[in-house]
């Protein structure tokens, strides 16, 4: 008997340090003494230059699987069955990321990019990526501007997600249980070289540009829902087209809006971008209905990138969406209904960019990059980190490394931020109900708008990181009585950082814009 005790002893103090071990690897910093830090002030205007691309990004789906019980949840217990399409006797997985855990996908609706806008006044250069992914992780994003090539001459790379809820697991959350990754570390890879190739080919795309600045601010408010008090939306379009200076084509497009591509909802299993491909397409190509040509499309490359989706921003199943020619309305959540959102979006850019409210040519890039380390007060985000769940590390005792940025050239300004913030928080109306769990009054004032200089002022939601939902402090909502006389509580919390969260971020943005303004 004391033999055995002896053993079980000592196999359970090695369990415990391999266990501890393991929590201390996926602890560790991946990039000790990082540092994005940027302040460049351009005082002197010259001629600007965009160059854009598009890469692929789109996962191999080999395996299809039957749904028996029609949950969206691959499970062989419940009599899932699957049909190995590549021959390896395996059952091979994508997990879908958004929503829930066990969302295998089975099969690929349209390709998902990684697409790049380059912008250079000669002395800066400026490459933004937006990735058609639920997020990308701070670790990624400094992994991949390690491996974009020094003779590219790119000052700083942000690199955004659409947030798509319709795509491949890249955080780690999503697999088939809550305790096992869905990450796929070779699909990583893949992504990481197509945002490289896309990088360096915008970069060689480069031609002298004059952007055209456009805006429809209110024209898609009924496309989306805010379905948490109190109602703040972001619903503006923001666009930017650049034109060739000497031939008059078309290089390509930005386009900015707030909503979560989520309208096809949990139960899609079918690899898609959601509404921002029927965007871009219509953009790019024209918008039809059916057959017929209805508007024609600008041409070049169009780059769809998010805003404030916080809230939550979304195109809820039970918010109906028009088809814009039929006007049928579709609330079930179907490509038809994704579709319909995709054409309305479209031609509402289409019809803006037919007249810019400004044109520039020459400019000067002013760029502000700031570090920070965000605390992890989130009891899950402790423990997915420890369980290396998250596919990044720590910089500190619970704190992730992640970072803001700031630029403007001419009328127009920018302002990155880190994951999902809530709009009042960019363009006021910020409120500390009663019940809320911290009696004070709203922290993150004034709005970030307000405070952002120029007249076109674009935000790029998900940028170089993914935080989760970034939530006023007045607002924030754990503790019964709940505001706005719910009876549970608000969902953002369970995928935030902290309550702290939100105002760390706006102190930054604050400091940022005002050395931004001097």
């Amino acid at each position: 008997m004391k033999l055995f005790l002896k053993v079980f002893g000592s196999l359970l103090i090695l369990l415990i340090l391999l266990a501890l071990l393991w929590f201390r690897s996926n602890l560790k910093d991946r990039n000790p003494g990082y540092l994005a830090d940027l302040k460049i002030i351009n005082i002197e205007s010259s001629g600007l230059k965009t160059g854009f691309a598009a890469f692929p990004v789109t996962p191999d789906v080999p395996d299809r699987w039957t749904d028996k019980n029609g949950d969206a949840e691959y499970s062989p217990k419940e009599g899932d069955t699957f049909t190995d399409g590549n021959g390896n006797g395996i059952f091979d997985p994508v997990w879908i990321a958004g929503f829930g855990n066990g969302r295998a996908a089975n099969g690929v609706h349209d390709d998902l990019w990684a697409r790049t806008m380059v912008i250079d006044d000669g002395k800066t250069r400026l490459a933004i990526v937006v990735l058609d992914a639920i997020g990308f992780m701070s670790d990624d994003v400094i992994d991949v501007r390690s491996r974009i090539p020094g003779d590219a001459g790119v000052t700083h790379t942000i690199v955004a997600s659409t947030h798509t809820h319709e795509g491949p697991d890249l955080i780690g959350l999503w697999g088939k249980s809550p305790f096992k990754s869905g990450l796929n570390k070779e699909y990583l890879e893949y992504v990481k070289s197509q945002i490289v190739n896309s990088v360096v080919t915008a970069v060689k795309n480069i031609r002298p540009a004059k952007l055209e600045i456009s805006e429809d601010l209110s024209g898609a408010i009924s496309l989306v829902k805010d379905t948490r008090d109190p109602e703040v939306f972001d619903p503006g379009l923001r666009l930017i087209k650049a034109v060739d200076k000497e031939d008059g084509s078309i290089l390509g497009s930005l386009i900015s809006w707030a909503d979560h591509p989520e309208t096809l909802w949990g139960k899609n299993l079918i690899i898609t971008s959601d509404f921002p491909h029927y965007v871009r397409e219509g953009v790019e190509k024209g918008v039809f209905n059916g057959d017929s040509l209805i508007k024609p499309g600008i041409g070049g490359i169009a780059v769809y990138v998010n805003g404030a989706v916080g809230g939550l921003m979304t195109t809820h199943p039970s918010l109906a969406v028009k088809d814009p020619f039929t006007g049928q309305e579709f609330s079930e959540p179907t490509f038809n209904k994704a579709e319909a959102q995709g054409k309305q979006l479209a031609l509402l850019a289409l019809n803006a960019m037919e007249n810019p409210v400004e044109k520039i040519d020459t400019a000067g890039i002013d760029l502000i990059v700031r570090t920070l380390s965000m605390p992890i007060n989130n009891k899950m985000f402790k423990l997915g980190v420890m369980l290396g769940l998250f596919n990044r590390g720590t910089c500190g005792w619970m704190k992730m490394r992640s970072e803001l940025s700031v630029f403007r050239f001419g009328t127009v300004s920018f302002a990155t931020v880190t994951g999902e913030i809530y709009p009042e928080i960019i363009n006021g109306g910020v409120e500390a109900p009663a019940g809320g769990d911290f009696p004070v009054a709203p922290v993150e004032v004034p709005s970030v708008r307000d405070m952002m200089p120029g007249k076109y002022k674009f935000i790029f939601g998900l940028a170089n990181d993914e935080i989760g939902y970034i939530i006023p402090k007045s607002e924030w909502d754990e503790e019964a009585p709940y505001t706005y006389e719910r009876d549970d509580s608000p969902y953002g919390e369970e995928n935030s950082l902290g309550p702290e969260t939100a105002p760390i971020l706006h102190r930054n943005l604050k400091e940022m814009l005002g050395e931004l303004n001097r």
